[in-house]
């Protein structure tokens, strides 16, 4: 009885997780951000006055869309590695990092909770380098693939935190849609 695999029968195994992979998590956060209506169309958000290093909002489209795509292709990577040791837990790292990560836009954008969204992004991050050392293990190229992300989550914490420092009445406010602007 023969274990070991062909090389086109590892690149089909890849392949086969790359399919799923890729557009399940691009498609996931996606429906994470459109129901929390995230972004400048958010009254509240509209509201809220912005860190000097806020990039236009279009950015965040473009990267995280990139993003989602880098993780699919790692989480592929590391799940074509049949009997990789430490797989498993690699696998579990990575699911706990991502619920958190589609957790966080719901949090901070629908219920406007900057303070709770800020301790669930610390956390992401650090579930998101233990993912990172863990694939890296596993497949260094998978592990490479979620080094922007760590950039782009420790940068979306910064901002988190700037925001929270700029606007404190405005966590946990509820508003009704409706923005009324008075300049004096």
């Amino acid at each position: 009885m023969n274990l070991l695999a062909s090389s086109g029968q590892l690149r089909a195994g890849f392949m086969r997780w790359l399919l799923v992979c890729v557009p399940l998590i691009v498609l996931l956060g996606f429906l994470s951000g459109r129901t929390a209506q995230s972004g400048p169309e958010n009254p509240w958000f509209a509201e809220l006055v912005k860190p000097a290093a806020y990039p236009p909002p279009a950015t965040f489209g473009i990267v995280w869309t990139l993003l989602y795509i880098m993780l699919g292709v790692a989480l592929a990577l590391v799940l074509a590695a049949r009997g990789a040791r430490g797989r498993g837990l690699a696998v579990g790292t990575f699911a706990v990092q991502f619920a958190l990560n589609l957790a966080w836009s719901p949090l901070f954008f629908g219920a406007h909770l900057m303070s709770v969204a800020l301790v669930v992004i610390v956390a992401m991050l650090l579930a998101a380098s233990a993912t990172t050392v863990l694939f890296w293990r596993i497949r260094p190229m998978a592990g490479a693939l979620l080094l922007p992300y760590l950039v782009w989550l420790a940068f979306a914490a910064y901002l988190n935190f700037a925001f929270l420092s700029a606007n404190p009445g405005m966590d946990g406010v509820q508003r009704s849609g409706a923005v009324e602007r008075f300049e004096i």
